[in-house]
């Protein structure tokens, strides 16, 4: 199991949960920061002292309060983190909802775990500590689900038509006229607001920016 591993969580109580969870796996040396400025100099300071963290457990939104921060969230951490220390594991423990950016950065072997705080949370962070630390990657059941789910939904003509002029930096307004001169039905503007507004309900989006960088992931644009 890990030998030293360093938490990065703003909520006391999560944080203390998470401690006694590695604590029970048997982790040695644990330490925990508020910040996420304060974790990337822990890191850079065991680094100095060579006795470097193995694991970093991270939450991807940290509230802003009265300190002055460079890295405002767990994201951006792990992008520092990675370009000093490449080699550390990395589990994300959180409750936002980032699907398309976290496959991403598994692509590019940024992360190593995702544990989704819900329901079943501690039992999914230790299934996630012991695959992790046997160096595979493990996504939590409810995290895979919601993957599943986006990935499975069927995109008609016209939502590809509108997604594809979102992609060409057309505004909605503007949408009307240029499906009317490539003679789609319907091409009302009402007609594709109703469908961004379905297809972003059910991929559980609240931007269109959102939606197209998913449809680029997933490569239909």
């Amino acid at each position: 199991m890990f030998k030293k591993v360093l938490i990065a969580e703003d909520h006391e109580m999560t944080n203390i949960s998470v401690q006694k969870t590695l604590k029970d796996l048997g982790v040695e040396d644990v330490k925990y920061v508020h910040y996420c400025d304060h974790a990337l100099t822990w890191i850079n300071n065991a680094l100095r002292d060579k006795d470097p963290y193995d694991l970093i457990i991270t939450d991807i939104e940290f509230e802003d309060d009265e300190s002055p921060q460079q890295l405002k969230d767990g994201l951006s951490l792990i992008k520092a983190i990675k370009m000093v220390q490449p080699d550390i594991k990395v589990i994300l423990f959180t409750a936002k909802d980032r699907t398309s950016k976290i496959s991403e950065m598994f692509k590019l072997n940024e992360i190593d775990g995702m544990v989704r705080k819900a329901r079943h949370d501690g039992r999914h962070l230790r299934e996630a500590l012991q695959i992790v630390y046997n160096n595979k990657t493990y996504q939590s059941p409810d995290v895979k689900k919601v993957i599943q789910e986006r990935n499975s939904h069927e995109f008609t003509q016209f939502d590809l038509h509108i997604i594809r002029l979102l992609y060409e930096g057309i505004s909605q307004k503007d949408m009307p006229l240029y499906l009317q001169q490539r003679e789609v039905i319907p091409s009302s503007l009402s007609s594709i607001e109703k469908r961004l507004n379905i297809m972003k309900d059910v991929l559980n989006f609240t931007k269109n920016e959102q939606l197209v960088a998913h449809c680029k992931e997933i490569g239909i644009i």
